[in-house]
């Protein structure tokens, strides 16, 4: 069973390698000459654990995770990851503090949008620390950390490291008051470069880019923010309680399989790891990604007349390129016409989006900007 390479540069849930799918398809079918496929087995088999380990363990070979993290894998997706901040990250807060503390957001983005109004719906005291929206009035920049404001008594700061649905992506980690936990949803451009995992107390992400398919996602935390403060005290503060599915101090104690995990998105996410580690790992692939998406840019910048881009160049997503085109059904076609499919932009925005993830071929780069050049010409 195999496909040709598809062209496709959809937003997620995303492509895949190829060999990854072939690979997994067998394994659902037939595991280990089990019987019995990857869907089926006991999360809590062992070679359901071996999966999740396996998995782990090239997660903190690709990215060196310290000592002072671990990984694991749950499930939500990126909307339940916003959820499950909020309940964790308070709880680790009163933990460290006998404080509730307030959750700051740092908003460039439809879904740091979202995150925000989750943490006002889960009733716990929420701050907006920027908002690129209000500033300038639409998305598409990031306001200088010069003009940021911190609340006090920050339980965390959050952000979106890149907003697939307006395309910003942040070039450097924000910087927080000194000692406060900054989390991360890297969802959308996890694994397409090297970061330095320190700097973070949470970083998570849905598994539908980079990291594999829907239906598991991926954290990775810093140990001391899995300390718990009695229940009791949670609700003489007025905290939410974490419903135990989205637990982070009992997902860890039980390897992710304290509910029934997806082993077969695991091992989605195991092969697809694998394959980044065959490629050279993150240095390979961020000088992949960041030559991919200069090419697209390089064309769309070109022809101004005829492709409108929305982003302020310093802080243009790799993963996720949007531009406006006068003619939109005529250049779909175009491209549908020529098996470059995907490249719709977000409902709520309109326009044209080039998701740029790994699995991506250079050459279905290629073929896109050879049609951006053609149509431009043809305008």
């Amino acid at each position: 069973m195999s496909r040709p390479q598809p062209h496709y540069f959809g937003a997620g849930p995303a492509l895949l390698p190829t060999p990854v799918l072939e690979q997994v398809s067998t394994e659902l079918l037939n595991y280990k000459g089990n019987g019995i496929g990857l869907g089926e087995i006991s999360h809590r088999s062992k070679d359901a654990i071996a999966v999740i380990d396996a998995a782990k363990e090239k997660v903190h070979k690709l990215l060196d995770v310290p000592d002072t993290h671990t990984v694991f894998f749950a499930q939500g997706g990126g909307t339940g990851g916003f959820a499950s901040v909020v309940y964790n990250m308070t709880a680790a807060h009163v933990a460290k503090t006998g404080r509730l503390g307030t959750a700051n957001y740092i908003i460039t983005g439809a879904w740091s949008q979202k995150a925000y109004e989750e943490a006002v719906k889960l009733g716990v005291p929420a701050h907006i620390v920027t908002n690129a929206k209000k500033q300038a009035g639409k998305y598409g920049s990031i306001p200088p950390q010069s003009e940021w404001s911190f609340s006090e008594d920050p339980s965390y700061v959050f952000y979106c490291d890149n907003e697939t649905v307006h395309g910003v992506e942040f070039k450097e980690v924000p910087t927080v008051p000194k000692g406060v936990t900054l989390v991360a949803d890297m969802s959308s451009n996890i694994f397409s470069r090297n970061i330095d995992v320190s700097k973070f107390g949470l970083i998570f992400g849905g598994a539908q880019k980079n990291i594999g398919i829907a239906g598991v996602s991926l954290y990775i935390i810093r140990k001391d923010l899995l300390e718990r403060p009695p229940i009791e005290e949670l609700r003489k503060l007025g905290a939410p309680i974490t419903p135990s599915v989205f637990d982070f101090a009992l997902i860890c104690a039980n390897n992710s399989a304290y509910n029934t995990v997806s082993i077969l998105a695991v091992e989605v996410v195991n092969l697809c790891m694998a394959s980044l580690l065959e490629k050279g790992g993150l240095k390979a692939q961020e000088a992949e990604s960041d030559r991919k998406a200069a090419k697209v840019y390089e064309v769309l910048d070109a022809h101004p007349e005829v492709y409108e881009t929305l982003v302020d160049p310093s802080v243009r997503s790799r993963m996720n390129i949007v531009f406006r085109v006068k003619d939109e059904d005529k250049f779909l076609k175009g491209a549908t016409e020529r098996q470059l499919t995907g490249l719709k932009g977000h409902r709520s925005v309109g326009g044209m989006r080039v998701s740029n993830y790994n699995a991506v071929a250079e050459e279905s780069i290629d073929l896109l900007v050879a049609y951006l050049k053609e149509f431009a010409a043809s305008a």
